[in-house]
């Protein structure tokens, strides 16, 4: 019965934890260098206050928040740029990608590559975007697509596997 016991239960539990923290701090320490370049390592300004603000609310540590913001305002730190993608998905729901890159064409591709696993392409710019109002917390949906069953189990999927590469920030959807 190798295996079994209370610690493997314990370990492999911590591990999936650990894991999916990991990859939402580097997420928002990505947000924390860029916001901290355009605000020159101000932390008092809105937008890096709230960002900072929503890193703590994840319990990110504060030596973390203090290593990206110091990342950010450094001479010799990397570009970063946020893009964002238009797609369609199952059901001709628009999909809203936001990615933030130090390499754009790295990115571009592995988001088309990431797209046509799944039988979709990228759309040109403002294709989706119509479909959605921007807000402070990002993109929310001006109209509603309702999708069957089948659809939202796609859907699910392909939002998923984009959500899971590291560039990528948000991904939004105007599906119900």
């Amino acid at each position: 019965m190798g295996g079994h016991n209370k610690w493997s239960q314990i370990k492999r539990q911590k591990g999936a934890a650990d894991s999916n923290k990991s990859k939402v701090w580097g997420k928002l320490a990505k947000r924390i260098a860029v916001e901290s370049k355009q605000a020159k390592g101000d932390v008092t300004l809105p937008g890096l206050r709230a960002i900072i603000e929503t890193a703590k609310k994840e319990n990110m540590p504060k030596d973390s928040i203090e290593r990206a913001i110091a990342k950010g305002t450094a001479k010799d730190a990397a570009a970063l740029e946020a893009i964002t993608y238009e797609t369609y998905g199952p059901g001709g729901c628009a999909i809203v990608i936001e990615a933030l890159t130090d390499s754009r064409n790295r990115t571009a591709q592995e988001i088309k590559h990431l797209l046509s696993e799944n039988g979709l392409v990228l759309a040109s710019q403002g294709s989706a975007l119509w479909a959605f109002e921007k807000t402070a917390e990002g993109y929310t949906p001006k109209t509603t697509v309702p999708l069957s069953a089948e659809d939202d189990e796609k859907l699910m999927q392909i939002l998923e596997k984009i959500d899971a590469y590291d560039d990528v920030q948000e991904v939004y959807t105007n599906a119900e």
